[in-house]
Parts: structure tokens; sequence; C-alpha cells
């Protein structure tokens, strides 16, 4: 069974990506939510709230292919087995969430910090020499910043420039009157905000069609 503190932190989570990436607003539905998205690609996202097969049916209908996505939080063991080889699925990855609290977003010598705001989406970006070294976006609903596409290029990793855009995004969200916030990660970036007082809420599992 999953839990309503799951598939609320989930609701969350969804509506704010949607506006982070500015696809369309997430559609109740009997087994959960359905995005429709043009970014990154055009798909249906449908993030499936209970933990019963016949909703992940439900949601496969709807999650067309080319490029479809499922995103179930149990049973994905279950869930690959009924839907098969064509559907591609990821490791299971954490879903967290945090009470924002205000950092100082400074960087190393020789880079730049930038925050700009283009229609409530808040992009953060490092600049090393004109590059960008590394970065991250956010959107407020309903008083929750979801984090999305935090990331430092290669050469310029294990210089707290994660930390710095992290920082950077909080004081942002914040200013717009965020009080908690949420993100999926990867297991590789979990160190880098349980480190920041991030909390681990479940763990997801994505399936995507792409034949």
């Amino acid at each position: 069974m999953i839990l309503d503190e799951v598939t609320d932190v989930l609701r969350s989570w969804a509506k704010g990506l949607a506006a982070v990436r500015r696809n369309s607003v997430p559609v109740e539905t009997a087994w959960g939510l359905r995005i429709d998205e043009v970014r990154p690609k055009t798909r249906a996202r449908c993030l499936v709230f209970r933990d019963d097969l016949d909703a992940v049916r439900s949601a496969a209908a709807e999650a067309t292919a080319p490029h479809g996505v499922i995103i179930v939080a149990a049973a994905e063991d279950a869930v690959a087995a009924l839907l098969g080889p064509a559907w591609q699925r990821t490791p299971p990855e954490p879903l967290m969430t945090t009470t924002l609290r205000q950092g100082a977003p400074s960087v190393p010598a020789g880079y730049d910090l930038s925050t700009t705001i283009d229609a409530g989406v808040i992009n953060v970006r490092v600049h090393c020499e004109g590059e960008v070294a590394a970065a991250g976006y956010t959107a407020v609903v309903d008083g929750i910043a979801v984090v999305d596409r935090v990331g430092t290029e290669p050469a310029h990793q294990r210089r707290g420039l994660g930390t710095a855009v992290m920082n950077a995004l909080t004081v942002a969200a914040m200013d717009h009157g965020a009080v908690t916030a949420a993100l999926h990660a990867t297991e590789e970036g979990r160190a880098l905000y349980e480190g920041l007082g991030w909390q681990l809420r479940s763990r997801i599992t994505s399936f995507t069609h792409e034949a």
C-alpha cells in the first residue's frame, strides 16, 4: 500500500515538475496523475498512486508510445513483469523533501553565479570563463519548490558548485513564497542533498516505452 504522505509528495512534485519544465498542468485520473509533456520531448508521463496492477494497466494505455513514461512508488518487479520487455525501467531512485533554510550561495574564486527568473521558472547558473560549469532550476507551486536538473560539469566537480546552486535556488524559492521543497534525485546525487538536510521520502521507478 502506498502511504498517503507519499502520494502527497508525488502530487506536489508532479505539479512543480510540470511548472519548471513548462508542461501542461497534471490531470487527475482514477489511478494517479497524467502530465502531457512537450519538454524534454512529447510524451505522456503517468504517475500511478495505487499499487494494484489494474491501475498500471490503465496508465499504460495512456502512456503513449514512443517515449511514454509510467512512474510507480511500489511493486516495481510486478509492474515490470506486467508491462513486458518493450518498457525499459530505471533502478529505484530517491524522492526527497526538505524544509527550506537559507544558506550562503558562495562560489570559489574564478566562478560567477547568476539567478534569472522567466515566467516563474528560476534558473541558477555558475559560469567559469564564459562557460556554464553548473546549473539548476526550480519553480514554486502552492508554497512548494520543486528542484530540477541540478548538475555540475565533470571538469568542475568537487568544488562545492552543486551546494552553491542549491543554496541560490533556495534563496530565490523562499523569496517566491516557498516553505518546503521536493526533488527526484539519482543515487549518485543523494549524498549532496542529504548533506544539505534533505530527507528520503520514497523511491520511485520509471518505465519508459521506447518502441
